[in-house]
């Protein structure tokens, strides 16, 4: 998945928790979050502040997603709250993903399996 593709298809899934998202998806996703919030902390904090807002629960939701692609329940990121067990979680974000269908669906990075 290129990153273009990433940023529309973690907007279209504004919401949706169900399915799975590939490791691909998840971190161009990522680096978007990232580079859009320092772009707007140079309209200022306040500017960044909003942007982090509007871009977190896209951001939650893709990370559901992955962790279903590793065949773990989006509960997991529950791990981000307790110091050194985010490394747990890390590490799940990293793996590679189930290449067969679990119980979240087919995986997204096959163009096969897509999930419209």
């Amino acid at each position: 998945m290129q990153f273009q593709d990433a940023i529309k298809t973690c907007f279209n899934k504004y919401l949706q928790f169900e399915g799975r998202a590939g490791r691909s998806e998840y971190w161009w996703f990522f680096l978007f979050t990232i580079l859009a919030v320092l772009a707007a902390e140079i309209l200022g904090q306040n500017v960044a502040a909003i942007v982090g807002l509007v871009l977190m629960v896209p951001h939650i939701t893709v990370e559901v997603r992955r962790l279903h692609d590793i065949d773990k329940s989006g509960w997991w990121i529950l791990l981000k709250m307790i110091p050194l067990l985010n490394l747990i979680l890390l590490y799940w974000l990293i793996k590679k993903g189930n290449p067969k269908i679990n119980q979240f669906g087919p995986p997204s990075d096959n163009p096969l399996h897509e999930i419209s």
